[in-house]
């Protein structure tokens, strides 16, 4: 199935090369006749029949037929290019930066401190992270001196989300007026003038440029923008030179750190000053026909659960605390509502791309799972023979045998150890998420994206081939849990 993939991009082209093959068995065939008899011929086909024409000639037309239905069943969405931010050094901070930056702010308890300090040693994020200016100016002055402004939060907004428009457009050799969709994700800075109209403004891109603001969506938010913008492109209208329907639609991904900084003492909230970091991901997506040769990736499928019990809802919350100062309180149940969220996500996914051989495993121990239920209630009187009854577990599917390549929210090292124990991954298959969070930190809704781009350029085992397919997968408040699977062209 995956090589069928890989050569569906080029049934445009083949199309086209047979729409020319055709007109020249056509012009060869009656050329002999002159110019009224070709006219003749040509609308005895269209009106009589096709018998007129040459064996070659009407094979040539079934190839065509057959090209055009599966381009049309196909409505492919292909990733043509994604760029990520990398913070200049002047932005880079230390975990000992870090923490004389909230030191220096005099509001926080010596409890405190010790407890972000501590929070930071198990991170697993490395020395040379990323923080807005408007924050690592604290580093060389009193409290007064951090500025967390709406004018510094535009500023860090512009700088990271500029840049990384600007490269992915360059990669894919697109202008910004060639744009029809635009989707920015930020889930805690969301200002008037929208970041889709500040985008559309500093590029000049077209003023029937479709854009969507998606916000509050959290770390998950990528995946739905993707999607979102997968929905725009295959409901498309407008039609365009690529057999059909189709356009280019703009996604971009990031998190202002400047206004969100928590400047209290209660731990729920201690939690977001230790963890987020400055980053952003652009990425270029297509649903044109004739542009699957050129593209990176294919996208196969995205794949979103929402938790809607009050647990799920509640375990990340921005609010106040008992002072009134503004945060994101993170529950204790985080972890168990992750956990059980990502089980639903891979079992809504697991039908798509999963062996017959996996789904056969997880029918059969279902199915023997509820014999034994039920023969345990038909014997809850016979003791001796309720001992015989084995206790069967629901098969967990190994998704190792349909993705090749893994791509886990950076949130922390403790979810990233949780996901590789069970999901049974290899040091390989999370090393992208790890060397992602070691290298930016938790920058939110694009660290899937860092994690791809290691897999491209930066990973030496099990390295990036054409044709491996690659999953993605994110967590965000409400509670959600998004995934995708790219095959890489």
């Amino acid at each position: 199935m995956t090589w069928t993939h890989v050569l569906a991009v080029y049934v445009p082209h083949i199309i086209l090369a047979a729409m020319i093959a055709l007109a020249i068995q056509v012009i060869h065939q009656y050329s002999i006749a002159g110019i009224q008899e070709t006219i003749m011929g040509i609308l005895d086909v269209l009106f009589v029949s096709l018998l007129t024409f040459s064996p070659a000639i009407r094979a040539t037309i079934m190839v065509l037929i057959v090209g055009w239905v599966i381009v049309r069943m196909d409505n492919p969405v292909y990733l043509m290019s994604f760029a990520t931010f990398k913070a200049p050094e002047s932005w880079l901070c230390s975990h000992d930066d870090i923490m004389d930056i909230m030191a220096n702010r005099g509001t926080f308890t010596d409890e405190s401190l010790t407890f972000m300090r501590r929070i930071l040693s198990k991170s697993g994020t490395g020395q040379q992270t990323a923080w807005p200016p408007g924050l690592t100016q604290g580093l060389v002055g009193p409290k007064s001196s951090i500025d967390t402004s709406m004018e510094k939060s535009r500023e860090e907004a512009e700088t990271v989300i500029f840049d990384i428009v600007e490269k992915a457009l360059k990669s894919a050799h697109l202008r910004p007026k060639d744009i029809d969709f635009l989707v920015i994700n930020c889930s805690l800075f969301s200002p008037t003038p929208s970041l889709c109209a500040m985008v559309i403004n500093h590029f000049g891109m077209r003023s029937d440029c479709e854009s969507f603001n998606l916000s509050g969506m959290g770390c998950s938010a990528s995946l739905i923008a993707v999607s979102l913008a997968k929905c725009l492109l295959q409901t498309r209208k407008m039609p365009n030179m690529s057999f059909g329907h189709g356009g280019l639609a703009l996604v971009v991904s990031t998190e202002i750190i400047t206004p969100n900084l928590y400047q209290s003492n209660e731990r729920k909230f201690l939690l977001q000053n230790t963890l987020f970091r400055c980053g952003g991901a652009a990425i270029v997506l297509s649903n044109r026909s004739l542009d699957g040769r050129r593209a990176w990736y294919k996208l196969l499928h995205t794949v979103r659960f929402q938790g809607t019990d009050k647990r799920s809802y509640e375990c990340v919350y921005e609010t106040e605390d008992a002072s009134g100062e503004r945060g994101v309180a993170l529950s204790k149940d985080i972890v168990t509502v992750a956990g059980k969220c990502m089980e639903k996500n891979l079992t809504m996914l697991g039908p798509y791309v999963l062996p017959i051989s996996e789904l056969a495993k997880v029918f059969f121990s279902v199915v023997a799972r509820m014999i034994c239920k039920s023969l345990n209630s038909g014997l809850s009187r016979h003791e001796h023979l309720l001992k015989l009854i084995p206790n069967v577990k629901v098969y967990v599917p190994d998704f190792k045998a349909a993705v090749d390549h893994f791509c886990i929210h950076a949130g922390g090292r403790a979810v990233i150890d949780g996901i590789e124990k069970n999901m049974k991954l290899e040091p390989h298959h999370t090393e992208p998420s790890r060397m992602a969070l070691l290298n930016y930190g938790n920058t939110s809704s694009s660290s899937i994206w860092y994690e791809l781009e290691y897999i491209q350029y930066h990973q030496k085992i099990n390295s990036l081939k054409k044709g491996d397919r690659i999953l993605q997968v994110a967590f965000g408040s409400g509670f959600k849990c998004t995934s995708a699977v790219w095959l890489k062209l």
